[in-house]
């Protein structure tokens, strides 16, 4: 081989060498930016479940439903907390 085709050789060796490594770190940075957004999908879950049971809470006590079943049991419990029999 003449000094040309050295020189190129060497040239593409390294390009490819910079791109493994390259690849190698947004590989492992994609991992850990992967395992945030579960954190975080998981937190909006739980927040969803939580604003679900908020709304069936407001929906109870607005409707007349809601309203005369809050008063029975208020007024049914003993004040020990038990239901009288």
């Amino acid at each position: 081989m003449n000094t040309a085709e050295w020189i190129l050789v060497i040239f593409l060796s390294t390009a490819l060498l910079i791109f493994l490594i390259l690849a190698i770190v947004l590989v492992a940075k994609l991992i850990g930016i992967t395992k945030e957004v579960k954190k975080i999908v998981i937190k909006g879950q739980d927040i969803a479940d939580k604003a679900d049971d908020i709304v069936g809470n407001v929906k109870d006590m607005t409707s007349v439903g809601g309203l005369v079943k809050t008063f029975v049991n208020k007024y049914t419990k003993s004040k020990d907390g038990k239901k009288p029999q």
